[in-house]
């Protein structure tokens, strides 16, 4: 009426200057912001109102067949059909300009989400962001993003409303009744519902205390399967566009692109943890950590990589009990290294110990009183389990353990990766035992016979060649006086001889195993090397225990096989031998001023040295630069030494 006005004021301006049938067309100026704004209804009545208003105010009355009247009829008619001509282009106009500001909408809204896609920002936010734009564009007042889980539930992962109250996010709800989740599941495809009045289910209720009235939704398909589902809806009586669910399908395809993009950075990210902990437990194994150490590597690993609560390795004894070798997640009171005991059925580890197979165990509220009572009172939910095969036969297993719920359906895989470097780890640390076994017993036996032969040579041949020396002694002097010179000069040449093959055969058997080493000790058979060197020696003896045999002769022969060196070699004109305990452990340090340049691979005499070292579980090292000198570092393991240690020098 106010555009009907202002125009019918424009034409009373204009009429006494300009013929008033033409001024009919200023109407148009009434008919046409109506049209677009309001549509056709209201644009026909406005230009009939202009039509009465023009004919009562500014046309003349003519008689009804004068020439006026059928140009005033004809002016009418073609005001009238231009009128619906104009109104049938302006709401064309109207709808194009609203679609357009739709599509507009809807293209920033998912070039927006596409954004956030392609920055790889969390999923969590990429969910938000597309339940937002979906509540948005489709005009609801409530919006919900749900996942499916394995267990048939749907559980929701992102919410928008426009009012205060809000649909549940990360709440599992069952799909049992009417709802737009079990709708969506059990077509796959597009799925709209007006009213849950009468409905039953966990969704349907939530949907009567929220109010909602109407709901659609559409599916998320993510590598061929139905991830989820988006979901809009409204508490108002007037039903959703018509176009809503194809609008929601626009999102749905970003929401799969951004799920699947998220889970193959998580695969590679944890692909890369995998490898990371693999390297890092090969390591050990390649640097020949103790089994102990490698297998509670593997346990911590293992934890974190499958997110496991706890965390077991055990090793399989002959009479059907267990050994815990590695362990993580639970205190020491629970479950300790090194406790030996017959593993309780039903549980993942025993089946392997009683198949050899790789087993899983999802655990529900109706089979969890079935477990073991360690099991129930730690509440597990899910446990897997592979065994540990050393040398064809099967050694142990490994066992992870939830207390949230199933594992990944990878998990036997990773376990079985590892399995594959803890049976590596235990071999060579069964190889490496049986190779120092063997060294060990090699080197006893070779001390042993040295021993013996000592034993035999000073009992038996030194003590016989004494003996012959002082019966020639005594017959030489009971011989009668005419004896001729050159037969007592004879005899008595004999009788030095004697003593001098005494003096050998003692330092022969010095050599073979020096008895002072067995009566004395190691700082007396220490002493006596340094007196018999051609070299100055300064010693400090920092102990005065006495060690096991292996110990104490691994260290004389160190020391001496050094000293030889430094005589013969070095060029040195002084040496310097400590001797100390720390630790737990025997260390031999024996240093020279010589010319150094010692070459290991020509020194014969300390690949045996090493050997005998190594057996006893202990090292040896020389260091020996050009022109700088020589210095020999061992260590020997020892056990609770006899005696008390105390500090000494010599």
């Amino acid at each position: 009426m106010a555009l009907v006005g202002a125009v019918t004021g424009v034409i009373a301006l204009l009429e006494p200057q300009v013929p008033v049938v033409p001024l009919l067309v200023l109407y148009l100026l009434a008919v046409l912001p109506v049209a677009i704004a309001w549509g056709a209804g209201p644009a026909i009545l406005t230009s009939l109102v202009s039509i009465v208003t023009f004919e009562v105010l500014f046309l003349a009355p003519v008689g009804s067949l004068g020439v006026a009247a059928r140009e005033q009829a004809g002016a009418l008619g073609a005001f009238l059909l231009t009128t619906v001509l104009v109104t049938a282009l302006a709401v064309r106009l109207r709808r194009a300009a609203v679609e357009s500001a739709r599509l507009t909408d809807e293209q920033s809204a998912l070039r927006r989400v596409a954004t956030l896609v392609a920055q790889a920002v969390p999923r969590s936010t990429i969910f938000e962001a597309v339940t937002r734009e979906v509540g948005i564009l489709s005009g609801a007042d409530l919006a919900r993003m749900e996942r499916y889980d394995a267990d048939g539930t749907v559980t929701g992962v992102a919410t928008w409303s426009r009012v205060p109250e809000q649909l549940s996010m990360g709440t599992r709800l069952n799909l049992d009744g009417i709802g737009v989740a079990r709708e969506v599941r059990r077509r796959g495809g597009p799925v709209r519902l007006d009213g849950f009045a009468d409905a039953i289910g966990e969704i349907a209720a939530e949907s009567r205390a929220l109010g909602i009235r109407s709901s659609v939704g559409c599916p998320i398909t993510v590598a061929g399967g139905v991830w989820g589902v988006i979901a809009a809806s409204t508490r108002s009586g007037e039903p959703f566009a018509a176009n809503a669910e194809s609008q929601i399908a626009n999102f749905t395809g970003l929401v799969a692109t951004a799920v699947e993009n998220a889970e193959a950075r998580a695969q590679l990210h944890h692909l890369a943890e995998e490898q990371s902990a693999l390297r890092r437990v090969a390591t050990l194994v390649a640097h020949g950590a103790t089994p102990g150490l490698v297998l509670a590597a593997v346990a911590e690993e293992l934890s974190q990589l499958t997110d496991a609560d706890i965390t077991g390795i055990f090793r399989f004894e002959s009479d059907g009990s267990a050994t815990l070798m590695g362990v993580h997640g639970v205190n020491e009171d629970e479950m300790r290294v090194g406790h030996r005991r017959v593993l309780d059925a039903p549980s993942a580890i025993a089946s392997v110990q009683a198949t050899g197979e790789s087993v899983r165990y999802d655990v529900d509220d109706s089979t969890l009183q079935q477990l073991p009572e360690l099991l129930r009172r730690w509440g597990i939910r899910s446990a897997v389990a592979s065994p540990i095969i050393v040398e064809a036969r099967s050694w142990g297993g490994i066992s992870v353990a939830s207390r949230r719920g199933p594992f990944a359906p990878d998990t036997e895989q990773r376990l079985a990766e590892f399995t594959d470097i803890a049976a590596t780890a235990i071999a060579n640390a069964e190889a490496h035992t049986k190779l120092t076994q063997s060294r060990a017993r090699v080197v006893t036996t070779a001390d042993e016979t040295r021993r013996r032969i000592e034993r035999d040579l000073h009992d038996g041949a030194q003590q016989r060649l004494v003996s012959l020396a002082l019966k020639l002694r005594l017959a030489l002097e009971t011989l009668p006086t005419d004896i001729p010179p050159e037969s007592r000069t004879a005899l008595s040449e004999v009788a030095d001889e004697l003593v001098e093959v005494q003096d050998e055969l003692r330092e022969i058997s010095l050599g073979i195993h020096p008895s002072i080493l067995s009566e004395g000790g190691l700082g007396p058979a220490l002493r006596t090397l340094a007196r018999r060197s051609a070299v100055p020696i300064e010693m400090r003896l920092e102990t005065i225990s006495r060690y096991p045999p292996p110990v104490e002769v691994a260290a004389y022969y160190i020391v001496s096989e050094a000293l030889t060196n430094v005589t013969k070699h070095a060029q040195a004109k002084y040496a310097e031998v400590a001797v100390e305990e720390r630790d737990d452990t025997l260390r031999l340090s024996v240093r020279d001023d010589g010319i150094g340049g010692a070459e290991q691979h020509r020194w014969s005499g300390l690949v045996g040295l090493r050997d005998r070292v190594e057996a006893l579980g202990g090292s040896i090292d020389v260091l020996s630069p050009s022109g700088q000198g020589t210095v020999i570092r061992a260590s020997l393991p020892v056990a609770p030494a006899v005696g008390e240690p105390s500090s000494a020098s010599a």
